[in-house]
């Protein structure tokens, strides 16, 4: 318990270190490979959530999955890449080959699928080489190119208005 708090003290330190100076850069590439990244602690419907995007004209093979979880979920989800606290360093390094693929992958989207603010999260997010970054309001500003209101159990709204916008903004 105590080493969760300090390694997360720690996480929380370097996450506000690589923000103060971080400027998003934008991407005039029309989307076609999306990355997920779920806190599956909080959500774990999965499937429906990469239904939902397939319904938006999106190919199954090009939405990859990777799922943030605590030890006693890790038989919940065996179809998914997932990951765990221990799998980062106080010092921020990803020890886990899942999390560094996909932080290496140019996806032309990336969904942070998470609402409350997780500084291991936050650090693949920020980590992450996607070109158009899309997440929840309720977290840092700093990290998104657009933030969506609307709670993770509504997952069906935030695609819908998430593909609204993408439409506006000529990306798909």
């Amino acid at each position: 318990m105590i080493s969760k708090i300090i390694k997360d003290f720690f996480l929380k330190r370097k996450v506000n270190r690589k923000l103060a100076n971080y400027q998003l850069q934008m991407s005039e590439d029309k989307i076609v490979s999306i990355g997920v990244l779920i806190d599956a602690n909080y959500f774990s419907n999965q499937e429906a959530l990469i239904s939902e995007i397939e319904a938006q004209g999106i190919k199954r093979e090009n939405i990859e999955i990777l799922s943030f979880v605590n030890k006693n979920k890790k038989t919940l989800l065996e179809k998914f890449d997932y990951f765990f606290r221990k799998d980062i360093t106080l010092g921020g390094l990803f020890k886990s080959e899942r999390v560094t693929n996909f932080i290496n992958k140019n996806f032309d989207l990336l969904i942070s699928y998470y609402d409350v603010q997780n500084p291991t999260l936050l650090l693949v997010t920020k980590g992450s080489k996607a070109k158009f970054k899309v997440g929840f309001h309720t977290i840092d500003k700093r990290i998104h190119h657009l933030s969506i209101n609307t709670i993770v159990e509504n997952y069906s709204e935030f695609i819908s208005e998430l593909f609204k916008y993408l439409k506006i903004l000529k990306k798909i």
